[in-house]
């Protein structure tokens, strides 16, 4: 993960990867088959990770707003460079030649964000912290918003800091979500 995020994926090469993590790249090519599925398993154990710790945060006691803040704190890049998101950017970039099982892979990765956004939301429409919405529809507009600024953030565009992208997401909820 580090490798791909540092150098990208055609900055890598599976000799390289291989002296790097004390394997032959004819051993990487059994095990992984090409760079592609090397990325794609690399996100898949990334996001494993990351979904253990999304479902930590989301089990915790508290009302639905703070864990929707949780989830957006998680999802948010900590800054250019992430590598969580730069393998993101990398799978994104070659989804587009991608096979139609490595797109069920990674739209399965992205239906887990999506259904424990949904499942937030509900349970604050049901509690009445949230103004009642459609909950499907509006996790998806919700994470098109967060996936652009992540973006931003994960590329270092001036003027886009975690900080700021953060602010901008609250008002966001404030203004569309919360209850007057």
């Amino acid at each position: 993960m580090a490798t791909i995020a540092e150098r990208g994926l055609d900055g890598l090469t599976m000799a390289g990867l291989g002296r790097e993590v004390g394997m032959s790249s004819g051993h990487l090519l059994y095990y992984f088959r090409s760079k592609d599925e090397l990325l794609l398993q690399t996100l898949e154990w990334s996001e494993g990770r990351l979904g253990d710790e999304r479902r930590g945060l989301l089990a915790r006691p508290g009302t639905a707003r703070q864990r929707l803040d949780a989830y957006i704190d998680l999802y948010v890049p900590d800054g250019p460079r992430d590598p969580h998101w730069i393998l993101w950017l990398e799978v994104w970039n070659r989804s587009q030649n991608a096979d139609a099982g490595a797109r069920v892979r990674q739209a399965a990765i992205e239906g887990a964000w999506h259904r424990d956004l949904v499942a937030i939301l509900a349970e604050g429409v049901s509690r009445g912290e949230f103004r009642p919405v459609d909950a499907d529809r509006f996790a998806s507009r919700l994470r098109a918003l967060l996936d652009g600024f992540s973006v931003h953030v994960a590329v270092g565009l001036p003027g886009t800091g975690r900080n700021q992208v953060l602010g901008h997401v609250r008002e966001f909820v404030d203004d569309s979500l919360m209850r007057t």
